[in-house]
């Protein structure tokens, strides 16, 4: 009563009104400028906005620009729990796993332990925020083979805050993030990096762009930010490390993206089973290149699937294809797709771009780390061309059976210039002779050579096709002069050996080459090939395998024959 009769005194009634108006404005003028100061720490958390960089020692980095929300979770980033925050009090959240697992190298210790936050923030709508730290443990992994990479990150746990009214469930989540993909679940690409071959096994909403010979992979943005990796570089043939072979072999990019992104082509064509995607590129035109850096590491690739797979093809000229449809066929129920510069989008749900070939020899497989060997692939062969014959035929005393001899013939270059002295000679010693010359038609060719067991040639491309021949067959390889006999060894003995096919191997002399009339007898072509090596392989192979032909001396050579003969006896 006193201060409103001093009030009375001072001011009138309509002034005592007027003035409550203006106390009452200042009061919410000082309640707002309260709440504007304050309103990171009592507010949702504002979206932060991360920028990930990759440095050279591959560590994940983040960055941010949002301070007073960097400050909040500096201050929660130990927590593995939800947090429900509902503006006026803080409810106990449920516990959830939260840890990614990282492999890195640390080149000067052999190991090293960083831990990296990440910080991601899914603003989807004006209600709900929800921010998910994920710690990181990047650990060296221990390795046998040095030209493996790191093994890609695994998300194992995802501990998250949750800022909201209403708590959304972990699949909502994840639904938000992957919209778009055909598929709920996505695993990252297990992508190996061999000798001689790199390959990606990948599962997931899989999108292939033959215009731009890219492999796109649909997935989250978390599990994007969460990957060591996001793109690689494939070059689909095996036979890495051979420059001049894989200059011959389109580079494709496999590649995750996120389900909004503009990039992300739209399908066309959808495809119920797998793919495998490889190159025919490279040497492929050479018959033993074919096999061995295709043919074999196809059928060890494709051979697990039973048919239900589909080849996608790079660089896949149509006389390759057609001189192997019929392997293609018996390897795969569905026809082969020329992928390159294609309008359409095919997509699938499980590939593998590139091929496995896990052992560095040539023509071979490795039956130590393989359900397969080359008996299988022998075997598989014969199924494919109708081969008859398993076993070579078995000399035995008294026995009428005339053995049969295949002289590989060839026309450009390391030719016999006296087929007609050879197969007088072996006709004398008891073999029934054909001299053949492969072309395009693998099939008609397998058929002549599956009936013979002993086949012999000059060092070359048409040695290769030993693989039609009958276990315990005899291969007779001549071996021209040029210091090629490391090659001869690689690429036909070892193999032989390896296909229970027994091996043989024949010299010549400079005196058995038509070198002999292009160059002087002192030169330095015939005196020492090893020179020419110093200049290089082209040097090597435009002297030696190009211009040169072999004139066999019969009687020297006679012997050779007659321990095949005896190796028919065993």
């Amino acid at each position: 009563m006193k201060y409103q009769t001093l009030l009375a005194r001072s001011f009138s009634k309509h002034e005592q009104k007027k003035l409550g108006y203006w106390a009452l404005l200042a009061c919410l003028f000082i309640a707002l400028s309260f709440f504007i100061n304050f309103k990171p720490f009592m507010g949702p958390l504002s979206v932060l906005n991360l920028r990930l960089s990759t440095g050279e020692d591959e560590k994940l980095h983040l960055f941010d620009d949002t301070d007073s929300s960097l400050q909040i979770a500096k201050e929660t980033i130990n927590s593995t729990s939800i947090v429900n925050d509902t503006g006026s009090s803080h409810e106990e959240a449920e516990i959830m796993s939260s840890a990614l697992t990282v492999n890195d190298t640390d080149s000067s210790h052999g190991e090293s332990e960083i831990r990296d936050t990440e910080i991601i923030v899914n603003n989807a709508t004006s209600r709900s925020q929800e921010v998910v730290f994920k710690e990181s443990l990047a650990q060296n992994m221990e390795t046998n083979d040095s030209s493996n990479p790191p093994q890609f990150v695994n998300e194992k746990d995802t501990s998250m805050v949750n800022n909201t009214n209403s708590s959304l469930p972990e699949a909502t989540v994840f639904e938000d993030a992957s919209a778009g993909t055909k598929n709920s679940t996505v695993e990252p690409p297990l992508c190996t990096f061999m000798g001689r071959s790199d390959f990606c096994e990948i599962k997931g909403d899989i999108r292939i762009d033959g215009n731009s010979y890219t492999v796109f992979i649909v997935s989250s943005e978390i599990d994007i930010l969460a990957a060591e990796n996001t793109s690689w570089c494939i070059r689909p043939y095996a036979r890495k490390g051979d420059q001049a072979a894989m200059g011959g072999v389109r580079e494709w990019t496999v590649k995750l993206v996120a389900g909004a992104s503009h990039i992300l082509p739209q399908c066309t064509q959808n495809h119920s089973v797998p793919a495998i995607l490889f190159s025919a590129g490279g040497y492929s035109g050479n018959h033993f290149h074919s096999f061995a850096d295709i043919i074999v590491p196809l059928f060890f690739t494709s051979r697990p699937y039973n048919g239900d797979v589909q080849f996608l093809i790079t660089i896949g000229l149509t006389a390759w294809i057609s001189k192997f449809k019929t392997l293609m066929k018996a390897l795969s129920r569905y026809p082969p797709i020329s992928i390159d510069y294609r309008q359409d989008i095919h997509c699938y749900d499980s590939m593998t771009v590139g091929l496995i070939r896990r052992t560095s020899k040539e023509l071979s497989i490795d039956p130590s780390n393989s359900p397969y060997s080359m008996k299988d692939f022998r075997q598989f062969l014969r199924s494919s061309y109708s081969l008859k014959r398993t076993m070579a035929i078995k000399i035995g005393n008294g026995s009428r059976k005339r053995p049969r001899l295949v002289i590989i013939s060839r026309k450009r270059s390391r030719a016999f210039t006296n087929v007609g002295e050879i197969v007088s000679m072996a006709k004398r010693l008891g073999f029934r002779v054909v001299v053949a010359e492969p072309d395009a038609d693998v099939s008609g060719f397998a058929k002549i050579i599956n009936s013979c067991d002993v086949m012999m040639g000059v060092h070359g491309a048409g040695l290769t096709n030993m693989v039609f021949l009958p276990e315990k067959a005899v291969l007779v390889q001549v071996i021209p002069i040029g210091g090629t006999e490391w090659l001869s060894k690689t690429y036909f003995e070892e193999p032989a050996k390896d296909m229970n096919i027994r091996y043989l191997d024949y010299k010549i002399r400079v005196e058995e080459s038509t070198l002999i009339h292009q160059y002087p007898h002192d030169h330095v072509v015939l005196r020492d090939p090893s020179e020419i090596w110093k200049q290089g392989w082209s040097a090597v192979q435009s002297i030696y395998l190009s211009k040169q032909n072999v004139t066999l001396d019969v009687n020297r050579f006679r012997p050779t024959l007659v321990k095949a003969l005896e190796l028919l006896h065993q």
